[in-house]
């Protein structure tokens, strides 16, 4: 809701072309740079005082974005969705869209733990899809829509919202197994993998000023989102190369180009979904880009939690086999890769193994290997869904930004 509201307000505040891209990049230099603290931070927190406290240093922060909003954020009322009797809320299609995305978010949460085919999860799945086709058929059968028929018939809007979709869900794959691969398969610390991450989330913040230099420049702006997209496939590709030996200079690199690319994409969706929605809408279609990548970072956790979890479960499967493990708990122990981050589980496989005469590194290294193997899995997973996104965004709508001269003119 925070980041959907907040996109939302730019074209309110600022209507003018111009302001307008630069404050949508504002926006994403301050999204980058909010992502690149997070890690280093909670890192730090985890290691020196506690896991707890993640959660408690956003209390003083929510408390001084809140008094910030109260004294200095404008009051503005749109009425251009009043209907007769003064309701402007569409409270049928807010409920349908709330069963919706808290269906996804448990169905992508089951098919994390128990799989995609679990029968319940297909379940989920489904009823998903039932209550998100009610929602956007209600849409065109109600007097004050929540995404108006006008942006859900626009070909250009629709390409820009599966873009979302698809940004999100490969943005969020890298972020979330990232620090589980560094932790995990390479033996870094959580504040050495948030050190090593930085580059990815700061340099959203670099690609973002970089592409709003390059906007009012280009006659095919919308090329930029392609060019993006080539970018992060690229970088995908060269994340399903990288093992225990590699340099972490050559890592961040590689970090920095994914951040890079993602910064030519993530504010020129929001600006290009606004300018083919037009000025009725931009607040509507700019809610719409960050809510589509949104639901797109939950379905591609759970698409990628379920692909490292299916190789390294084979791979711990093997291992068992070979060294012929019969003891229930100790397979147990090594059935989830949460074991190669959680000390207390790894203490008691170690005690466990050496209790029954077996060698535990043997089981280790192949519990890292089955990690390797599934995020490098996940890895070009992520490059094939960039490179069909340089397909889709090779296809928008032309887009291109006056500047202020010309606009005055």
């Amino acid at each position: 809701m925070l980041l959907g509201v907040a996109s939302a307000c730019v074209p309110d505040l600022f209507p003018d072309e111009v302001q307008r891209v630069r404050w949508q990049v504002l926006l994403s230099a301050g999204y980058g740079i909010a992502l690149a603290v997070g890690p280093w931070m909670g890192g730090w927190l985890t290691e020196n005082v506690g896991w707890r406290y993640v959660f408690y240093i956003n209390l003083p922060v929510a408390l001084a974005a809140l008094l910030m909003v109260w004294v200095y954020f404008p009051h503005i009322v749109h009425h251009e969705g009043m209907v007769a009797g003064g309701r402007s809320i569409d409270w049928m299609g807010a409920l349908l869209l709330l069963l919706a995305m808290g269906g996804l978010l448990g169905a992508a949460e089951y098919s994390q733990l128990h799989g995609f085919a679990n029968f319940r999860a297909l379940g989920l799945w489904v009823g998903t899809s039932v209550l998100t086709y009610g929602f956007f058929r209600h849409q065109y059968h109600t007097a004050a829509p929540i995404v108006p028929p006008e942006i859900l018939d626009n070909q250009g809007a629709r390409k820009l919202m599966l873009l979302g979709m698809l940004t999100g869900l490969t943005m969020f794959m890298l972020i979330f197994y990232t620090p589980l691969l560094l932790q995990g398969s390479f033996g870094q610390s959580p504040h050495q993998a948030g050190v090593v991450m930085t580059p990815l989330l700061v340099f959203i913040t670099v690609g973002s000023i970089v592409n709003s230099r390059l906007l009012p420049r280009l006659q095919r702006a919308e090329r930029l989102i392609a060019w993006g997209q080539m970018g992060t496939m690229l970088s995908c590709l060269a994340l399903t190369q990288v093992d225990a030996t590699t340099p972490n200079a050559l890592l961040m690199a590689v970090f920095a180009l994914c951040g890079s690319s993602l910064g030519f994409q993530l504010p020129n969706l929001s600006l290009q979904i606004m300018a083919v929605a037009g000025r009725s809408h931009m607040g509507v279609a700019s809610a719409l880009a960050q809510s589509t990548r949104m639901i797109g970072s939950m379905v591609g956790v759970g698409v990628a939690s379920v692909l490292v979890n299916s190789f390294y479960e084979r791979q711990i499967a093997a291992a068992v086999a070979r060294y012929q493990i019969g003891d229930a708990q100790l397979v147990a122990l090594l059935s989830s890769p949460q074991l190669l981050i959680r000390q207390q589980d790894q203490d008691a496989m170690l005690a466990l193994a050496r209790g029954l005469g077996q060698d535990p590194e043997p089981l280790l290294e192949a519990a890292r290997q089955g990690l390797v193997s599934g995020t490098h899995a996940a890895f070009l997973l992520c490059a094939l869904i960039a490179g069909i996104s340089v397909l889709v965004s090779w296809r928008l709508p032309h887009y291109s930004i006056r500047r202020q001269s010309q606009l005055d003119a």
